[in-house]
């Protein structure tokens, strides 16, 4: 199965609003600095959580930070800097250590913008055609904005990161967008059509359904559409959310998008991991974006 860039961001909705900066306040830190920003996005006001290195002097790589959902609907782009149960630690110090910009805004229902429920926001959504998913990969795209334009940023150097749905969020904004460098994204690449078949779609919020997707594409083939610019897919074997066949179907149709560039490619598959971040995945991840990001590119 294989679908084109235009049709997959038509089938999302991804009609990314006009971004603008409305506010920022610069903290530093041990080390590195946090910014608080408020961007504008279309008519809506959303927080912006930004880590950096403490010498912003020159252009640097940036990542563009998907949160995660795991049920912490008030955390939002607090992830970056709080972490989760399922993070090592967070990650937005970590890779402002490591010499990256690092951006996470809060997706609708999340942070400061849960306001109403998902249920509530994906409902209306879904009888206009829409998804909550299209909305929310419509703000990330949005963030990318920002984050390229900004003067500390190199744009030709910009990766996606997240875990759960912020994996979703990261993969699906870098097949859409040929803005994103390279991704690495964590605990949710899988077939959906088989997640369905074994009943491992119940698991995952109403944000994740989007209308008639399953006719034209699927976790594989969406990821397909980022090659043969670089990606890493850390799996946990023992993730309910993922089952085996859901993540072997998936990479079987992600794979030969690769056969030119193998070198691109990368997986981090361990046995008896559940849904969460482990040691090898971080290394792997920091491993891959100082390959792939950090040198100057072209």
């Amino acid at each position: 199965m294989t679908i084109t860039r235009s049709r997959f961001r038509e089938l999302v909705g991804l009609d990314e609003p006009v971004v603008t900066l409305v506010s920022s306040t610069v903290e530093p830190q041990d080390g590195y600095v946090v910014e608080y920003l408020r961007l504008r996005l279309g008519d809506t006001d959303v927080r912006g959580i930004l880590t950096r290195p403490d010498d912003n002097s020159r252009r640097l790589p940036a990542i563009l930070y998907g949160h995660s959902h795991g049920g912490g609907y008030e955390i939002g782009a607090s992830e970056l800097l709080e972490g989760r149960d399922y993070l090592l630690d967070p990650l937005g110090p970590a890779f402002a250590r490591a010499g990256y910009v690092t951006l996470c805004i809060d997706m609708p229902v999340f942070g400061e913008r849960a306001t109403v429920s998902e249920a509530y926001a994906a409902k209306a959504l879904l009888w206009h055609g829409k998804s909550l998913l299209g909305a929310m990969l419509s703000d990330h795209s949005a963030a990318l904005t920002y984050l390229a334009g900004r003067d500390d940023v190199d744009p030709e150097r910009i990766g996606a990161f997240g875990i759960s749905m912020g994996c979703v969020l990261s993969y699906w904004l870098a097949a859409a967008d040929e803005r994103i460098a390279a991704v690495a994204h964590l605990c949710c690449f899988a077939d959906f059509r088989t997640m369905i078949e074994l009943g491992a779609h119940d698991g995952h919020g109403i944000y994740l359904t989007v209308p008639g997707l399953l006719r034209e594409c699927d976790g594989g083939s969406i990821a397909a559409l980022i090659a043969p610019r670089p990606q890493l897919v850390c799996i946990g074997e023992a993730d309910s959310l993922t089952p085996p066949l859901a993540v072997e179907r998936a990479w079987a149709e992600l794979e030969p998008a690769y056969a030119a560039v193998r070198d691109r490619l990368e997986r981090v598959s361990e046995p008896g991991v559940g849904h969460q971040e482990t040691p090898a995945m971080r290394a792997a991840a920091l491993a891959f974006f100082g390959t792939h990001l950090a040198p100057p590119m072209g």
